[in-house]
């Protein structure tokens, strides 16, 4: 407990929150949680300071700890207290909408102070007003070929092909014209708020990107629908509140952008920590189309176009550039499907560059790729500029020069996708980026593209964020690994920072006497795949007989999960579900329905299953793990990374590969025993767990189940387990 005013104000707000909250348990463990953010943040120096006092409270939150109550009352009354704001930023949809349904109303019910909560999401959830107007009706002007589809994007996703199946088929173009009437009546009329997540019915992913209010399209302030903007007034509701729920994508691509609070001058809230390192990853690679290349067409068209309208004159050819691009990245593309028909047959493919070093037969290409894509995007960087500044000197033409802009910002996003990419790609530092080529036919066409990713996500971070933040709180039920936070950290880029403090808060439930996790000892080999695949089926296909109410069975890859399914006799085939045959909302319903009508019920699922599902009680009395959670032995990126600290005389399998499995294997034991009242069992059919010290060493870090080893049918206790 800490003295300090602030400190004390904070834990007061946890007190009053867990005292208004019906039928609530104490949990030692959550007011430990809270003490720790009360002590660690009421300190920290916000705004602008030579040398500014820091903190990050870095906490793994057992199962049913209630870490949502701890923080969330803590930071929002010290934010409350200091007249500045939190944001709280997760990696689902889900712990989104718990929180602003739940978490956040409570909080507000117990606090004396009132303070306004809301949801930040990225621009292109919301309808560009300008381009909608444009679009529906008879269309004005040129507007018919002003926002047009992009003609290079792949078919909808399967899941919108099987919504339209059965339904009368419509011209792409005449459905597109109605949805655009539909959405721009109801927008007029008040039904409608211009967030695409608040539709009845989802449009197609191609019809919406069209009318998005996309950053590359918009003049913002200067556009003449500036003050009507359905973006723009979701950020004006954002501006008033005092606590903003976001996520991780929306807080990393926001760096710099305003679309946020800046980060050092607030709070901030990471829940779901763990998916950060990926999150930087993907945010900070690049990737691009060396097959879909019909936008080159029209972009110096568009260019000259627009020059003509503002009546300038184009003083660089961009015909020959955008020519001459596009022959490059043909040769690009040429070079790629030579070396990967040299490689395989097959057409879905990655081939990844060994040390991140482009064939030489690749570099001529690519440096031409990257000084035509550079010249080019300085033609349309100028004459974006030049448009704003006239909407701003001239609010008369604001209209006009809207639109014209809106028509540059369509192929913005591909220039400067071929442009950063191609630049990452040229690149060759100390530490090298993971880089690869991909070819695939999911789209029903021969796909080429090239990608390039940073190996190092903590570097990243650090670089990026942490030195912006002044005062943060990063929790999960899953942060340490084998028992240490030091994996985390160093893939956070928090290692070895002084303002940095952990603390690992037990679950309140008592796992021995909940529990049990049984390890098979398969005869097979886990590492011979196909003998131990054919056993492992056998032996879940009897212990699946003997489920009686709810149970989930998490596999390692979709060849493993087909072979369950595909020896599944008529029996055990209506009891399971399997993850992708239905929505996951369906797929769940179902389950629970069944459930509830006491028949037994089974989900089959992968890596997405095994965290964030919440299955309490009798829907998931049995976790079965087929196998120890590895990742992909072909990622591209892991592969890079391997590769580097072999070179470095580091041992990747210790310091990257076993962590990773363990922090996975934390999450998916998780989804057994979800409250207190809950009496489940893990089965893991991997007897690396037991018989390897690796496996021993991820044993550490999981919850203090009672341990036992079934070996031909027998079961035995674990001699010193958990």
């Amino acid at each position: 407990m800490t003295d300090h005013p602030l400190a004390a104000l904070s834990l007061a707000a946890f007190d009053r929150m867990v005292a208004s909250t019906s039928a609530f348990r104490s949990r030692p463990g959550q007011r430990e949680m809270a003490e720790r953010i009360a002590t660690a943040l009421h300190n920290v120096t916000l705004g602008e300071h030579a040398d500014p006092e820091k903190a990050i409270a870095v906490i793994q939150a057992g199962t049913g700890v209630g870490k949502s109550a701890a923080y969330l009352s803590t930071t929002v009354a010290l934010a409350l207290a200091r007249k500045t704001r939190v944001v709280v930023s997760t990696a689902t949809v889900a712990l989104q909408e718990q929180l602003m349904t739940k978490d956040l109303p409570a909080l507000a019910a117990a606090l004396d102070t009132p303070f306004v909560y809301a949801l930040a999401k990225g621009r292109g959830r919301y309808v560009c007003k300008l381009k909608l107007e444009r679009l529906a009706g008879a269309g004005e002007d040129d507007s018919s070929e002003l926002f047009g589809v992009d003609e290079d994007a792949p078919p909808p996703p399967t899941a919108y092909a099987k919504q339209l199946k059965g339904q009368d088929w419509q011209d792409p173009e005449e459905r597109r014209m109605a949805l655009y009437d539909t959405l721009a009546n109801a927008l007029a009329a008040g039904r409608w708020d211009g967030d695409r997540d608040s539709l009845a019915e989802q449009p197609d992913p191609r019809d919406w990107s069209t009318v998005a209010a996309e950053r590359h399209t918009c003049t913002a302030r200067h556009c003449p629908l500036f003050r009507n903007c359905s973006y723009y007034n979701a950020r004006t509701l954002l501006a008033q509140a005092q606590v903003i729920v976001a996520n991780h994508d929306l807080v990393l691509a926001s760096l710099g952008m305003k679309a946020l609070p800046e980060l050092d001058n607030c709070l901030v809230v990471f829940d779901e920590g763990h998916h950060l390192p990926a999150v930087a990853l993907d945010q900070f690679s690049g990737a691009m189309d060396l097959t879909g290349l019909r936008w080159l067409d029209k972009l110096p068209k568009i260019l000259h176009e627009v020059a003509e309208k503002m009546g300038v004159a184009v003083e660089q050819d961009v015909i020959t550039l955008a020519q001459q691009l596009k022959t490059a990245l043909l040769d690009a593309g040429r070079i790629a499907m030579d070396l990967l028909r040299g490689v395989t047959d097959s057409y879905d493919i990655v081939h990844r560059f060994p040390d991140g070093v482009l064939p030489e037969a690749f570099m001529d290409p690519m440096s031409l790729i990257q000084g035509h894509a550079k010249g080019l995007s300085e033609v349309l960087e100028a004459l974006g500029a030049e448009l704003k500044a006239r909407a701003k000197e001239d609010p008369t033409q604001a209209a006009q020069n809207s639109v014209q802009y809106a028509k540059l910002g369509q192929m913005a996003p591909k220039l400067n996708s071929v442009l950063g990419t191609s630049a990452m790609l040229l690149a060759h530092d100390a530490q090298p980026m993971a880089k690869w080529l991909k070819s695939d036919t999911s789209s029903g066409l021969v796909s080429l593209s090239a990608h390039a990713c940073p190996i190092v996500p903590g570097s990243l971070l650090r670089h990026h964020l942490w030195r912006q933040v002044r005062g943060a709180v990063i929790t999960s039920a899953s942060l340490t690994s084998c028992g240490s936070f030091d994996y985390f950290l160093a893939e956070t880029g928090l290692h070895r920072l002084d303002h940095v403090s952990t603390l690992a808060v037990d679950s309140p439930f008592d796992y021995r006497k909940q529990g049990q996790l049984l390890v098979v000892d398969t005869v097979a080999d886990p590492r011979q795949v196909e003998n131990f695949t054919r056993e492992m089926v056998a032996t879940l296909q009897a212990d699946l007989r003997l489920v009686a109410h709810g149970a989930l069975v998490l596999f390692t890859s979709r060849a493993q999960m087909k072979a369950a399914v595909d020896a599944l006799d008529a029996a055990l085939l209506g009891m399971v579900l399997v993850q992708g045959q239905l929505s996951r909302a369906r797929l769940l319903g179902t389950h629970m329905a069944r459930v509830e009508a006491g028949q037994p019920s089974v989900i089959f699922g992968m890596q997405s299953f095994g965290e964030g599902l919440d299955l309490p009680g009798q829907l998931c009395e049995t976790v079965f793990i087929t196998k120890l959670p590895f990742a992909s032995p072909s990622d591209p990126v892991e592969e890079a990374r391997s590769e580097w600290l072999k070179r470095e005389g580091r041992d990747p399998f210790s310091e990257l590969v076993v962590p990773a499995t363990g922090i996975r294997l934390l999450q998916w034991t998780g989804r057994a025993i979800r409250t207190e009242d809950d009496l489940a069992r893990v089965v893991c059919y991997d007897k690396r767990l037991l018989s390897t010290p690796y496996g021993r060493r991820m044993l550490k870090g999981l919850p203090p189940y009672a341990v036992l080893r079934r070996v031909g049918g027998q079961i035995q206790a674990v001699a010193g387990s958990l």
